[in-house]
């Protein structure tokens, strides 16, 4: 079974520290105000700070859980409080949604869907749960079963966790919200580590999408579900 000692804990906190500037922490040390918060799924191969090449700290705030869910648990109107707090105390105002190719969530709440089969823990358990609806709405709609599918899902999962947060009340009207895949399969292009943007603001076709990004950025907009990207 995977494991890591103590040691190898140590080892690689002491050559985190050992590598930092001594005035790495300084701008930051009485408070933080990130322009950016990015939800992303909770995910070992999945990197929020070496996604957007991120080295300094209060950059980039990174709540994430496993599925990319933007609402409560207890209370789905409201606004998950990992990624609201930095919106509501910090005035950050770019939020992004990253989900990513071969997510194992959306691959349970998928499984869930078609054959009823849910996770044992209950913990997990309550993380699918709310993915389940959007995945079952997503094949009635406009995600065909198949090959493919689970990325699929994971791009309408982004949209519908972006059109969530576009409408909450919680969430102030100059906010800027961004959804993303995070591929390492190769899935919207030959690179590894791209993210490709799939939704702005409630926005998803890619022809708008891509004037969006402007020019020199088209490359950013990549779509599963659009016949247009």
């Amino acid at each position: 079974m995977p494991n890591a000692t103590v040691s190898d804990l140590l080892a690689r906190n002491r050559a985190h520290a050992d590598g930092l500037p001594e005035e790495h922490f300084e701008h930051v040390l009485d408070g933080q105000e990130p322009p950016v918060v990015s939800l992303c799924c909770a995910d070992s191969r999945v990197s929020q700070e070496g996604m957007w090449a991120v080295e300094e700290p209060g950059w980039l705030f990174t709540p994430s859980n496993i599925g990319n869910v933007a609402w409560d648990l207890a209370d789905p109107d409201s606004v998950d409080g990992n990624l609201l707090y930095p919106v509501a105390n910090t005035g950050t105002r770019t939020v992004v949604v990253v989900g990513h190719t071969g997510c194992g969530a959306v691959t349970a709440a998928y499984e869930a869907a078609t054959d009823g089969s849910l996770p044992e823990e209950p913990g997990v358990r309550r993380r699918i749960e709310p993915l389940v609806p959007v995945v079952e709405e997503a094949l009635s709609g406009p995600v065909v079963d198949g090959d493919g599918v689970v990325d699929r899902l994971v791009e309408y999962n982004v949209r519908e966790q972006v059109a969530f947060l576009d409408n909450a009340d919680e969430i102030p009207t100059d906010a800027t919200v961004l959804g993303f895949v995070y591929d390492f399969h190769r899935s919207y292009g030959d690179q590894r580590g791209r993210t490709s943007l799939v939704a702005a603001d409630g926005e998803t076709e890619p022809e708008a999408l891509r004037e969006r990004v402007g020019s020199g950025n088209e490359w950013a907009v990549r779509s599963l579900l659009s016949a247009s990207s």
